[in-house]
């Protein structure tokens, strides 16, 4: 099993270098970051950095959006690292949740995600793409040239098309049903598209957070700084009840019902420790969408993720333990997950 680092993008710079330096040292093989032009910094000027002190990590957004750039921008920043470092991008893409909606717009539609995938995935692999009517191919690219595009998704309609066109699938919570269940979703599809299921990489991505002991003490501290994960999960989720309704054959109960109880979010505090607008958020489903407690606690998650067809965990490192979890990882969960 892979695993990832997914960092914000939050001043300085150099801490997410520091912090993307670390996770390689300890075994981490992807470094992955937020995409939001207003509340971060610009994640592609960091990546450029991040590749230059590292030099196995593959780096790439968790997610960007086909909506707050255009497709050849993109694709042409995209190959220019990989032209720089040899290949160690991933294209993360979704419909842009904070992205979008911090700048007053909506998210993407699954259509406009397929076109961009289409022309990002092809001219950041020194293929032509059509813009609309001109047909384009960067002049400078070299003949090795790749860059896998991978789809967030959690709806049915988006989880067919991950597995019909995406190289690589995201699915942002590390609930066992939950991933199992989508999982085969994503898995179906590519089979019905006439694909081999086993080309479409499954990546979960969830807070981790590793306390010394599983008292009562340490877990409510490591729940408190993991609940922003459920609401930020749960602007997702609205939109699917709002599309589908409450309990609908289309999407599990299991992932809707906690919602109910939501008001409201203040993307001010997005995936922050510190979010108030997250009380709503059970401590079942911080254990449901999380990994939490002692080492062997997070082992035994992760093989059962694996047993499941998970081929990369995404650590989201955002609480008051970042380096103490990465270092964690490397002493101990990634040696007895990977053997």
């Amino acid at each position: 099993m892979d695993f990832g680092l997914v960092l914000q993008t939050d001043p300085p710079a150099s801490k997410v270098v520091e912090l993307m330096k670390r996770a390689e040292d300890n075994g981490f093989t992807y470094g992955w970051t937020f995409d939001s032009a207003v509340l971060w910094q610009e994640p592609f000027v960091i990546y450029s950095q991040i590749l230059a002190h590292t030099s196995r990590l593959t780096v790439g957004p968790m997610v960007t959006n086909p909506g707050t750039r255009t497709w050849e921008v993109t694709a042409s920043t995209f190959a220019t690292l990989n032209d720089m470092f040899g290949n160690r991008t991933v294209c993360g893409i979704g419909r842009g949740d904070s992205a979008m909606r911090v700048a007053g717009r909506h998210p993407n539609t699954l259509a406009r995600i397929s076109e961009a995938m289409k022309v990002i995935r092809a001219l950041g692999s020194g293929q032509e793409a059509d813009l609309g009517g001109t047909v384009v191919r960067f002049p400078w690219i070299k003949d090795d040239a790749r860059l896998p595009v991978w789809m967030a998704a959690y709806g049915p309609k988006a989880l067919k098309m991950t597995g019909e066109e995406a190289d690589g699938f995201i699915l942002q919570l590390a609930d066992l049903y939950l991933t199992e269940y989508m999982v085969k979703a994503v898995k179906r599809a590519a089979v019905d598209a006439g694909r081999d299921p086993a080309e479409v990489k499954i990546c979960v991505a969830a807070p981790a957070y590793v306390t010394e002991d599983d008292s009562p003490e340490a877990l409510a501290h490591a729940r408190e700084q993991c609940r922003w994960f459920g609401g930020m999960v749960g602007n997702h989720v609205a939109d699917l009840v709002s599309k589908y309704g409450e309990h609908s054959a289309a999407v599990p109960d299991e992932l809707t019902d906690y919602i109910k109880s939501r008001e409201g979010y203040d993307y001010s505090h997005h995936g922050r420790a510190d979010n108030p607008d997250t009380a709503f958020v059970p401590d079942e489903i911080v254990d449901r969408f999380c990994l939490i407690g002692p080492a062997e606690k997070h082992i035994e998650k992760l093989t059962a993720l694996r047993e499941l067809g998970v081929d990369q965990f995404a650590v989201y490192d955002m609480h008051d333990a970042r380096e103490a979890t990465i270092d964690a990882y490397g002493t101990t969960v990634i040696p007895a997950v990977n053997g």
